[in-house]
């Protein structure tokens, strides 16, 4: 089948967890998206979009290529297939805050780990060659890596290797085979990657349009909406602790005269961290807490 060049295409990993959350950020930017999960391929039915599901180590490459367009994929991924490219062929435009892990150095429980320096002489086995490398090569740490496609927390029970470099989200995997973290390699996250190919006036104007959308979406997902009722008094104090939200909202309380609403929109990393001390700011006993949506 020949590949549609009126629309713009998306590699997705083709199954898991990291290939869900990226449909659903999709779904939020607006798109139908009309295929059954085993499906190779899928097309956007209100978007001039087609998602392609493949491998995950091989959605750089249709990327670089030019094959897709646009590509989600885990930062672990990414990492490893440009350290074996003479040649970036695509550029990163966003994290994306989901399919959080990282690349950890494991041990087997019974071994004292005082450093990278203990793992000098040793063999570590792994599913990131190259990543693993830099970080000896950064330590100037000789060690062998002994190269496995999956299974690598076998690697110290069979007496393959002494150590694993391996993914690590909540570390059952490794407790269940009697290993710990005790370094990390890299932290990684999914991203949103787009390809240095030139692209025509048209299939540049659609990646920009859905480009506008995701950027949208993660907005919307690291802000918060608040509301809280404080005196005049304390307008001043309670706007200066709200980042991000230089002129919130304020509205007069009927039949309360100099008391009035504040409706304001703040950065979710400070939301918390403010929740408190806009609590202590708001004219008590009177003023309701400050509330989220």
């Amino acid at each position: 089948m020949l590949v549609d060049r009126s629309r713009i295409h998306i590699a997705l990993q083709r199954s898991g967890r990291l290939s869900e959350l990226s449909r659903d950020l999709l779904r939020e930017s607006g798109l139908r998206i009309e295929a059954g999960k085993n499906s190779l391929s899928a097309r956007a039915g209100n978007f001039p979009a087609d998602l392609m599901f493949v491998r995950d180590d091989d959605i750089p490459t249709f990327v670089s290529d030019g094959a897709c367009e646009l590509g989600i994929v885990g930062q672990n991924v990414l990492e490893e297939f440009a350290l074996g490219s003479n040649e970036r062929g695509f550029d990163v435009l966003a994290e994306l805050g989901f399919g959080q892990c990282s690349l950890r150095i494991a041990a087997p429980e019974r071994l004292n780990y005082s450093g990278p320096e203990s793992l000098a002489r040793q063999r570590i086995a792994t599913s990131y060659p190259r990543l693993l490398r830099r970080f000896l090569d950064d330590r100037k740490i000789e060690a062998e890596v002994v190269q496995m496609k999956g299974a690598v927390e076998l690697a110290p029970r069979l007496e393959i290797a002494t150590y694993i470099c391996d993914l690590v989200s909540t570390g059952a995997t490794l407790e269940a085979n009697g290993l710990r973290p005790v370094d990390t390699v890299l932290k990684s996250q999914a991203v949103l990657i787009r390809t240095r190919k030139p692209l025509d006036d048209e299939r540049k104007a659609i990646a920009d349009q859905l480009l506008s959308r995701i950027d949208g979406v993660l907005a919307t997902k690291e802000s918060k909406y608040i509301m809280l009722n404080a005196s005049e008094e304390a307008l001043s104090r309670i706007t200066a602790l709200l980042p991000g939200a230089e002129a919130p909202t304020v509205l007069p309380l009927h039949g309360r005269p100099g008391h009035f609403a504040v409706h304001a929109v703040c950065q979710e990393n400070v939301f918390w961290e403010t929740l408190q001390e806009l609590k202590g700011r708001a004219h008590p006993p009177s003023s309701s807490c400050p509330s989220k949506r």
